[in-house]
């Protein structure tokens, strides 16, 4: 049965005026409710089951303003669901868009916008006011991949990377550079000289070759990297096939850190005692491995949250007015090293 009930009748059932109704719906910030007050329109919306029509909203407000509190997530495939580092990322987001009084319009995959017709309906300002993508950098193979990026620079004014960085667009992202160097001269201050790395093959490698060659230590890559992976899967086959392994490991994240962890044991190879293990992303499994982790805190909810902000507050240019924040990575110390 359709359901009729209209702000009048709320406003009716918790004896206050329309107006009163509407400023609680919408969470305008530009008018106080009296928490009574607000607490009688919300028992009211609960007891009439009312919902709003957003269709009245959108004729009422606009399209675009009515869409401007609405923000798109783009994710670079659906892996990203599977993985706790970039779940924590979208927590970030959906707990600061709610904060705000924002919402998620939608979320989607980088490769589904390669439909037009998906893309045209999505990616326009009666839609969205902004938009958030999520280590997109991922999935940007070829010239077309490139072209999607660039049309949604042109329909949409207010864009976030997160976890990559784009020219042009604003983004919130940790230094991988900078907390890959913290975490190889923390296995150094510890005494370990033989230093080895396997993860992704991106700027955590300069990072651990930087300090390396501070200390005059071997940093030939050749060397001192034992493969590349990118989950825990990755992590355990390098383990598995690595022949002779350095003092120490930095693992690129806590996901392949475990499936390095896991192989060690599976090979009766100890960690600390014969191997010690370090890694970069502090997810929640990282503190209940065994041994747990010693591991550099990422600031992975914070990144959803700032990007959400950047997108509320309008701080996130584009062009020469782009901003790139790096958030810093804190050393996690527990047993594994």
């Amino acid at each position: 049965m359709k359901n009729n009930v209209t702000q009048n009748d709320v406003a009716k059932a918790a004896g206050v005026t329309r107006s009163m109704v509407s400023y609680v719906i919408s969470g305008n910030a530009d008018r106080s409710v009296a928490p009574e007050t607000r607490k009688r329109i919300l028992e009211a919306i609960e007891k009439l089951d009312y919902r709003p029509n957003k269709a009245a909203q959108a004729l009422q407000q606009g399209d675009i303003a009515f869409a401007s509190k609405r923000i798109g997530v783009i994710l670079c495939n659906s892996s990203v669901f599977l993985r706790p580092y970039y779940s924590e990322i979208i927590s970030g987001i959906h707990t600061a868009a709610h904060e705000n009084n924002y919402s998620v319009g939608f979320i989607r995959f980088f490769s589904e916008l390669k439909d037009p017709v998906l893309f045209n309906n999505l990616i326009h300002e009666e839609e969205v006011g902004g938009v958030i993508l999520v280590a997109t950098d991922q999935v940007l193979n070829s010239e077309s991949d490139w072209n999607i990026i660039e049309k949604i620079k042109s329909r949409l004014s207010k864009i976030v990377c997160v976890e990559w960085k784009c020219d042009g667009l604003s983004s919130v992202l940790f230094d991988r550079r900078e907390t890959a160097q913290k975490a190889t001269e923390f296995l150094y201050k510890k005494n370990y000289r033989d230093i080895g790395y396997i993860g992704m093959n991106d700027d955590r490698i300069a990072g651990v070759e930087k300090i390396l060659d501070m200390y005059k230590l071997d940093s030939s890559r050749e060397k001192f990297v034992l493969g590349e992976a990118f989950n825990m899967k990755g992590g355990y086959d390098i383990a598995m096939k690595t022949e002779k392994f350095p003092r120490a490991v930095l693992c690129g994240s806590d996901e392949v850190a475990i499936g390095v962890l896991s192989a060690l044991n599976k090979r009766k190879i100890a960690v600390p005692g014969d191997v010690a293990l370090m890694s970069i992303d502090n997810i929640e499994s990282s503190a209940y491995t065994n041994p747990p982790l010693t591991t550099m805190n990422v600031q992975k909810k914070a990144m959803g949250e700032r990007a959400v902000e950047m997108i509320v507050k309008g701080t996130c240019g584009k062009g020469d007015d782009a901003i790139s924040i790096m958030l810093p990575a804190g050393i996690v110390q527990r047993e594994s090293c």
